[in-house]
C-alpha cells in the first residue's frame, strides 16, 4: 500500500502534533511556542509533511540576507526511510529560489553520520565546526553549507 505525502506550510493545527515528534526525535525538542513564533515570522518558512493526513515531519529556514539557516529537519521515526525529508528540502529549496535565498546553512552533531550522508547527498557540503554547540550530551556541531552555484 502506498502512502500518500503532502507537503505544505506550518499550520497551527500542526503545531502539538509536531512538538510530539520533536520530543520522540532529539534530547533538546522544540516547544509549541517556538513553533508558534515562526508562524509569526515573516523571514521563516516552514514546511509539514502529512503521511495519509497524519503530521509526520517538518522543516524550515530562517532567512536572513538572502542565506537561509535551516534551523529544524525532523521526521517521525515510523516514517523514516521513506523520502518525506528529502521531498521536504526539496520543496523548501523551490521556496528559497523563488525568496531569492542565494545559500542554505545547518549544523548537524558530528556523531549523526546518516545525516551528515543525507545532507551531502542534498548538495551540502561541510565546512566547519561549531565547538560544544549541542547539549544533552554536549557535543560539537558541523557546519554544512549549500550554495548557489555561481557560473
Amino acid at each position: 500500500m502506498t502512502m500518500k505525502i503532502e507537503i505544505r506550510e506550518l499550520r497551527e493545527e500542526d503545531i502539538e502534533a509536531l512538538a510530539d515528534i520533536e520530543r520522540e526525535s532529539f534530547s533538546m525538542p522544540w516547544s509549541e511556542n517556538a513553533f508558534r513564533d515562526l508562524l509569526r515570522q515573516p523571514y521563516c518558512r516552514y514546511l509539514v509533511a502529512l503521511a495519509d493526513s497524519l503530521v509526520a515531519g517538518c522543516c524550515g529556514y530562517t532567512n536572513l540576507c538572502n542565506e537561509a539557516n535551516i534551523d529544524n529537519v525532523v521526521v517521525a521515526e515510523r516514517f523514516r526511510r521513506r523520502g518525506i525529508a528529502r521531498a521536504m528540502l526539496e520543496k523548501l529549496f523551490a521556496l528559497g529560489e523563488a525568496e531569492g535565498v542565494e545559500a542554505y546553512t545547518l549544523e548537524v552533531r558530528v556523531s549523526n553520520v546518516a545525516a551528515i550522508h543525507f545532507y551531502e547527498q542534498c548538495g551540502f557540503c561541510p565546512e566547519g565546526i561549531r565547538p560544544g554547540f549541542y547539549d544533552r550530551p554536549k557535543e560539537d556541531a558541523l557546519i554544512m553549507w549549500k550554495r548557489k552555484k555561481m557560473y
